[in-house]
């Protein structure tokens, strides 16, 4: 049997999620954005208190969509935005981190690169744009901003140190254990105050217009897909009353 293209595994109160393309540099697709979609709901459904997001291989943690099976619904996979997640989030990437990988970086709440991790944004040079990057403006400098989107041009992992789009850099190999150990940290505060100041602090930071629109597209879906609508429809079929059950 071929194996998810996410795998998730639960330890120590800490949701590890992979993506697992590794024979295709873990590039985006459809299927993967589906797979993340279900495993950010299971992680804010489900008792563990911190996710870290990593990747299969050691040649890219993403090389971004897909260019044969391109995910226009990116905005569906980033904690956040297509899944309201109310807990820590830490991403851990090596080598390249390409276009919706960057963006994994940019909405997780820590982040962990090792020396080899490269961070591309290339969607200049594609021909293509979603528009989600635009709130990394709100976390690291303006003109960094610029030269990333803009010019498309990596920049590797000791300049994204500097910027601030990661909190750490450690040798090849050991990103992952050292976003455990921060993980670990995390899951021994206080639930309630992690989600309470990642909630202030998101409010806190601007949002660009495609995420915008992801949050308000999530927020209708939630009523388009709902089983009220159903019970509502089916009514109206019935002529009888509704029997709303609000989910």
């Amino acid at each position: 049997m071929t194996e998810p293209v996410v795998l998730t595994r639960s330890e120590n109160r800490v949701f590890i999620i992979t993506l697992n393309r590794p024979d295709k540099r873990n590039a985006l697709t459809k299927e993967v954005v589906e797979q993340l979609n279900a495993a950010w709901r299971a992680f804010e459904a489900g008792d563990d208190r911190v996710a870290v997001l990593t990747a299969s291989g050691d040649r890219a943690f993403t090389a971004g969509a897909d260019l044969e099976d391109i995910p226009h619904d990116l905005w569906r996979a980033i904690p956040g935005i297509g899944v309201e997640v109310t807990k820590p989030v830490i991403a851990a990437v090596s080598g390249w981190v390409v276009g919706g990988g960057l963006l994994f970086v940019q909405y997780a709440d820590l982040a962990v690169a090792s020396t080899t991790a490269k961070f591309v944004y290339p969607e200049a040079k594609v021909g293509f744009a979603g528009g989600l990057i635009a709130s990394l403006a709100a976390r690291i400098p303006h003109k960094a901003v610029m030269e990333l989107v803009l010019l498309g041009e990596p920049i590797d992992a000791n300049r994204a140190y500097e910027l601030g789009l990661v909190n750490k850099v450690v040798p090849e190999g050991q990103q992952l254990q050292a976003a455990l150990d921060y993980a670990a940290k995390l899951a021994d505060n206080a639930p309630k105050v992690l989600a309470l100041l990642k909630n202030f602090i998101g409010q806190t930071l601007p949002k660009g217009p495609s995420e915008a629109a992801g949050i308000a597209r999530r927020a209708v879906d939630g009523v388009t897909f709902s089983e009220d609508i159903a019970e509502g429809l089916a009514a109206f079929k019935a002529k009888r009353p509704p029997l709303f059950v609000g989910r």
